[in-house]
């Protein structure tokens, strides 16, 4: 360790000691103006032998227990990599090196286990529900659900899960070490946000050295660090899913990917249900997702794409309407086609009433008979005179066409409505 580091924390140290009560907030906030105080922090919590070591994890202990959240903040930020000295220390069997560190990790568990009255706390979690948007889905994109009697008894009620009271502990052991960790872990998750990179960094390279250590995969990571095996829980495999899924989603692209890869490596070797759930989730909802590394600085959040909450009605639906208006259209259609074929063809063919009922069959059905001039002659005229169609030939402008088109519609409907009246009367007479 450098000799300027070791003064800047030692002034680090003597500062905090004198200060007032009331100064306790100003002076949490310059902290973060101090930019070599961290990166010596760092260097004291890796050397094992430091004689700075024991004063830096009571001072840090001080900072949390003021109960001042942005001292406490100070304090998490730190916390994987006093994770990784004390599991290292455990591994290679060296416990008298890590007693401050053990000590400052069972404070911050302590105080955390407990209200301000001193009361064991009970933390609750709403498991969400697929029948309720939220900001992960829209109940109307998954399809509708059967309206099954167990749907309906389930209708409204929320799934609540309880963790805790969780019990003090004095030492670390062989069987509550990883239930402390897993729990501080999930503090330090609860801060993610107010993390810096050197943090979430060092969240990366624990969560790949606890996985690999002592795996073939050791020597594809190159790393030369211990090489015992770490004994892991599948609880504390996810927190680390947790905070390494902020790490990707917050500037940490390369680091990130790779440790979660290695829990994924080391959640298969152990078969842990639940870190291999959450771990595949999570690559793949990175899959093929924009994660740019240069987004380091601003405001962090892990990115959601959120379904609009506007109602989605679809301009298609079928309907009595909608099916009347397609038909009108098939024979407009019919109609526009016989003109088209004979303007083609160069031959003048007369427009044709499509109200009667003759012996020359048309296209929707009905039926014209000749006249004695020529002309096509309705078996039935019910309207008279108003029903018969001007046969010109096809000098017409477009203008015309579509005033005559229009008239034939409205005379269809009269028509229609009027013989839906005198069609049955028809039929008794003969």
């Amino acid at each position: 360790m450098l000799a300027m580091d070791q003064g800047v924390v030692e002034e680090w140290l003597s500062e905090f000691k004198t200060l007032p009560d009331s100064a306790v907030s100003t002076y949490a906030a310059s902290l973060k103006d101090k930019g070599a105080l961290v990166p010596a922090l760092y260097k004291v919590l890796r050397e094992n032998y430091s004689d700075l070591l024991e004063p830096v994890c009571h001072q840090l202990f001080e900072f949390y227990r003021s109960g001042e959240p942005q001292l406490q903040r100070f304090t998490l930020q730190f916390l994987p990599e006093l994770l990784w000295s004390l599991l290292s220390v455990s591994a290679a069997r060296d416990p008298h090196t890590s007693g401050c560190i053990e000590a400052l990790l069972l404070g911050i568990y302590n105080l955390e286990i407990v209200d301000k009255d001193g009361q064991s706390k009970v933390l609750s979690f709403t498991v969400p529900s697929l029948s309720k948007p939220s900001v992960y889905h829209e109940p109307s994109a998954i399809g509708s659900i059967a309206l099954t009697e167990g749907a309906l008894a389930n209708h409204g009620l929320s799934r609540v899960v309880y963790s805790g009271p969780h019990l003090q502990r004095e030492t670390f052991t062989a069987q509550n070490r990883f239930d402390v960790l897993t729990f501080l872990l999930l503090c330090y998750n609860a801060a993610l946000s107010y993390m810096t990179s050197t943090s979430l960094q060092s969240l990366c390279q624990l969560s790949s050295r606890v996985c690999i250590c002592g795996y073939p995969r050791q020597q594809v990571r190159r790393y030369k660090g211990i090489s015992t095996r770490l004994t892991v829980t599948s609880e504390f495999l996810v927190q680390l899913i947790t905070g390494i899924h902020y790490a990707l989603c917050n500037g940490e692209v390369e680091l990130g990917s790779k440790a979660l890869d290695d829990v994924l490596y080391r959640a298969q070797l152990e078969l842990f249900p639940e870190a291999l759930l959450v771990g595949n989730a999570t690559k793949s909802s990175l899959h093929g997702a924009a994660l740019k590394s240069n987004n380091k600085e601003g405001a962090r959040s892990i990115q959601v794409e959120i379904t609009p909450t506007s109602s989605r009605i679809s301009r298609n639906a079928v309907t009595s309407l909608s099916i009347r208006g397609h038909r009108w259209k098939r024979h407009e259609s019919q109609e526009v086609s016989v003109d088209s074929d004979a303007a083609v063809g160069g031959a003048a063919i007369p427009e044709i009433s499509v109200t009667g009922v003759s012996g020359e069959r048309m296209p929707n059905g009905d039926s014209l008979r000749p006249r004695p001039d020529g002309r096509a002659q309705p078996d039935s005229d019910p309207l008279g005179a108003a029903s018969e169609v001007s046969m010109e030939l096809r000098g017409h402008d477009s203008g015309t066409r579509g005033q005559e088109v229009r008239r034939q519609k409205s005379v269809r409907r009269m028509v229609e409505n009027e013989g839906s009246g005198s069609a049955s009367t028809g039929r008794s007479q003969y």
